[in-house]
């Protein structure tokens, strides 16, 4: 599957992450451009404040730089707090990673890049979820980099 990329929070935090060996994987795909929700865009906020120490000034810089590169975020609205329940029920999801699914799927992107979910799974015969931090099958550990969004 090939078409719009959709980002989870920890491609984001990745892009800001000082000496991380995912930041060049991060940077590379959002300059790519792609869909972005605003949940994701809240849970950036709370990383970068509470694990990575940023200031406001330069939340509201990088997220300016987001929302460039990825217009119009997807809002969270009743509909996509549906299909998250359905698709937390259906796949097993957390209910915070199904609503990144269900964003993703109410933007119709094809890939959902993030390190949280099982690689390679298809979701409703349209998203597939892929981790571009992954080596040779392996994943990184989330251990050594303690800043994963929802860690």
């Amino acid at each position: 599957m090939s078409g719009k990329a959709f980002f989870d929070t920890n491609v984001l935090v990745y892009v800001v992450a000082a000496n991380d060996p995912r930041t060049d994987i991060a940077e590379a795909l959002l300059a790519g451009g792609g869909v972005v929700s605003i949940q994701g865009l809240n849970e950036f906020v709370a990383v970068a404040r509470r694990k990575l120490g940023m200031t406001w000034d330069e939340i509201s810089e990088a997220l300016a730089a987001f929302r460039t590169l990825c217009r119009s975020p997807v809002p969270m609205t009743v509909d996509t707090h549906e299909d998250a329940l359905r698709i937390a029920a259906q796949y097993g999801y957390h209910i915070y990673d199904a609503l990144v699914v269900a964003a993703a799927l109410q933007a119709d992107c094809h890939t959902l890049y993030s390190e949280d979910m099982q690689h390679g799974q298809i979701i409703d015969a349209r998203v597939t979820i892929r981790n571009p931090f992954s080596t040779g099958g392996a994943v990184m550990s989330p251990r050594a980099h303690p800043e994963s969004p929802r860690g």
